[in-house]
């Protein structure tokens, strides 16, 4: 059994991409390491237009334990926690998390999700769709977007896992290698499911934490049609590479 202790963060490296979230990222950085005192943060920037990442490079000089990985333009998500998974393997970081920079996940929960994660879970989702889990802030076409993106990954794959694309999550070292990080494909809402779905088919024990999510109170959301649109069509393509008997197609 590991001997970390869940309310320091010993051996845990948080990722957070971020395009536009210097109103945030003081907070946020704050909430993470008021709660995982001995965590790391990795700032993954794509080149803010607002200038996040002069502010993380700002944290980074004031506190050792924050770090910032400059892209050159906005890249996207999926590749933006590709780089940051690829970041914490070629270091000493046993655990890797990756969170909302939005203040939407916060410290507590990754507390919740860390702690599962040293009682044997290879993967610890934060859930919004198990009992104790929840959202505060979304409207209607929100909760319906989010819940049948799940349904329908959840439908399509053959999956017990209720929440799909929960963007919140705490990986051991020996899973992110066993799902081939590097190799992920999606870009967008369909990562979450890619990586989800991987662990699984990787038989890696994957473990759903209830938590709250609250919608962001500062910028915008990142959300767009073609995102929803690369789920339509990648969420297929997984189902093929399992009847090939593959990761990938």
């Amino acid at each position: 059994m590991e001997q970390v202790d869940p309310t320091r963060g010993g051996g845990l490296l948080v990722v957070t991409p971020t395009y536009d979230e210097r109103e945030n990222l003081q907070g946020f950085v704050q909430d993470v390491l008021g709660n995982l005192p001995d965590a790391h943060v990795l700032v993954v920037d794509d080149a803010s237009p607002d200038g996040t990442g002069e502010l993380a490079d700002q944290i980074a000089r004031a506190d050792g334990r924050v770090h910032v990985l400059h892209r050159p333009a906005k890249l996207g998500l999926g590749t933006a926690y590709i780089d940051g998974f690829q970041w914490a393997l070629q270091r000493a970081f046993r655990y890797v998390a990756e969170m909302d920079a939005d203040r939407s996940h916060s410290g507590a929960d990754l507390l919740k999700l860390f702690g599962a994660a040293l009682n044997g879970a290879e993967v610890a989702l934060g859930s919004r769709n198990v009992p104790g889990g929840g959202v505060l802030g979304w409207g209607l076409l929100r909760h319906v977007l989010s819940k049948g993106g799940s349904l329908y990954a959840r439908k399509l794959l053959g999956v017990p896992v209720r929440d799909m694309t929960t963007g919140f999550k705490v990986y051991t070292r020996a899973a992110l290698l066993a799902i081939e990080s590097e190799t992920l494909r999606s870009n967008g809402y369909t990562f979450q499911i890619e990586t989800t779905y991987r662990a699984l088919q990787r038989g890696l024990l994957v473990v759903e934490v209830p938590i709250l999510f609250v919608d962001r109170r500062v910028g915008r959301s990142k959300m767009s049609r073609e995102i929803f649109q690369e789920a339509i069509i990648e969420v297929p393509r997984l189902r093929l590479a399992r009847l090939l008997g593959r990761l990938v197609v």
